[in-house]
């Protein structure tokens, strides 16, 4: 598969030359080029995939299926994007003087390395490699919310380099555990952590090491994904990073860890022949549902509020996930999938709004409408459509997943009904006095780049009108895939 090869060596390759030449003017354009290189890899892969069927790479270190295939392509796209939206906004930041040259020189080389380590994550067979990534990522996101280097983000950064290196530790255990199971099936000659081969012998997997090891590792990649009690580090990531860091956080990392998290549960489902898996992240999914819903009624800061919503759907897909399911998998999927357009657009929008009122108080950001009418209109398009409001498909994913709740685990939907009625409250209280307030604020110096909001937002839009029948195909077959 040619195609992979470039998938990684066009964000590898990126890093290093942005690297070396990344505070140049150009430096902007030459990230949006690597992005663009890597998005037309992934499309060239995706429909080898989708041609020839599941493959492995590399003497089976790589592997691709449906759903890593649909989460590669989801993956570069918003990349691309983030990266034509950060042209406008970090010339701004610059100016502003919040940015240097070697400030902007890490913040592009790292830009592309995160993206790097997110497709690694994505693409391979190894489940040590797939944790090596997560590490990697970490790391890469570590320098990304520090670049400013004021004594906000630096705390940031060391609250979720120290959380996430906790987790992360705890993923390192579950992954070990996960060979030892499979040692004492193969041998210690035949051991692997190639999922293909463990998938393989899942039913002859130890049932009390696998639960164990399900444990660690739901913790672990847990805490990236947000899941509350490990949620403490993302608003603040959110809040104090640059915005396009905060939309790849919150429209891909948080995809890749579960993803993880996903690959792990298939092989618990077959080892145990129980649904202990799902249960667990059923759990963790209401919990992040509801108290995500209730801070989010607390926040002044407009992308701590976002950041708080991102919890609370990492929740829902985590609880659509582990009720298992051809529909509810279905749902969780389509949720990622609008989520990570919808959030990513929204972060957009709040990016050009703080900049152009130079605060994220949310108080004192008012009458985005009259400043930048489209600023202002993306902004009240994206509250409404991450709050699941018809005919967007966040609409669709939270209908198919609150009907399958009422019928396979009807004692979780009046706490679901509950979360999603205060998290729009409380959203929506916000929105609207931002976009229609009176103001006196000034138009920015420099066009924002909004076409990306409304190519997202337009994508949402669509599929929740319509899901064309070879989105559809993927979808159904990766949901196959999970189980139940």
């Amino acid at each position: 598969m040619n195609a992979l090869v470039w998938v990684l060596v066009f964000p590898l390759a990126g890093g290093l030359v942005l690297g070396w030449l990344g505070h140049q003017p150009y430096a902007r354009d030459v990230n949006v080029a690597f992005s663009l290189a890597t998005f037309v890899a992934s499309v060239a892969l995706t429909v080898h995939v989708t041609g020839h069927g599941p493959e492995m790479a590399f003497n089976k270190q790589f592997f691709m299926d449906p759903l890593n295939a649909f989460l590669v392509s989801l993956t570069t796209f918003v990349s691309l994007t983030t990266a034509i939206f950060s042209r406008p906004y970090m010339r701004i930041e610059q100016e502003h003087g919040k940015m240097n040259a070697p400030r902007m020189r890490l913040y592009h080389s790292m830009y592309q390395l995160f993206g790097f380590t997110m497709l690694l994550g994505l693409t391979t067979n190894n489940l040590g490699i797939l944790w090596v990534a997560m590490e990697a990522a970490t790391l890469t996101t570590v320098l990304l919310v520090s670049v400013y280097r004021t004594s906000a983000s630096l705390e940031a950064a060391w609250k979720y380099f120290i959380l996430c290196g906790v987790g992360i530790a705890q993923a390192l255990f579950g992954t070990i555990l996960l060979y030892m199971a499979a040692d004492k099936v193969m041998g210690s000659e035949g051991a692997t952590l190639l999922w293909t081969d463990l998938d393989a012998i899942k039913a002859q997997l130890d049932p009390t090491i696998i639960t164990l090891a399900f444990v660690f590792l739901l913790i672990g990649y847990g805490t990236k994904i947000g899941l509350v009690p490990l949620h403490s580090w993302l608003p603040d990531a959110h809040a104090e990073g640059p915005t396009p860091v905060s939309a790849v956080l919150s429209g891909l990392l948080l995809n890749v860890a579960m993803y993880a998290v996903l690959r792990c549960k298939v092989l618990t489902d077959g080892a145990l022949g129980s649904h202990i898996a799902g249960q667990l992240m059923m759990g963790f999914g209401l919990l992040s549902v509801v108290v995500a819903a209730f801070f989010l009624s607390r926040q002044k800061d407009v992308k701590r509020m976002f950041s708080y919503s991102s919890i609370e759907h990492m929740g829902l897909m985590t609880f659509a996930f582990g009720m298992g399911g051809a529909v509810a998998n279905f749902a969780g999927l389509l949720h990622m999938t609008v989520h990570s357009l919808v959030k990513s657009a929204i972060f957009f929008t709040v990016g050009h709004a703080t900049q152009q009122a130079k605060t994220q108080v949310m108080s004192d950001i008012r009458g985005l409408i009259k400043v930048n009418p489209t600023v202002g209109w993306g902004m009240m398009m994206g509250a409404m459509a991450i709050l699941g409001m018809p005919p967007f498909g966040v609409f669709a994913s939270e209908f198919l997943i609150l009907t399958t709740a009422m019928r396979e685990q009807p004692w979780t939907t009046p706490f679901l009904f509950l979360a999603l009625g205060v998290a729009f409250a409380s959203i929506m209280s916000r929105v609207l006095p931002m976009v229609f307030g009176d103001t006196d604020l000034k138009t920015l110096a420099h066009p924002p780049a909004l076409l990306p909001v409304f190519v997202h937002l337009a994508l949402a839009l669509m599929l929740g009108l319509y899901i064309p029948s070879y989105l559809n195909a993927w979808f159904v077959r990766a949901a196959g895939m999970l189980g139940g």
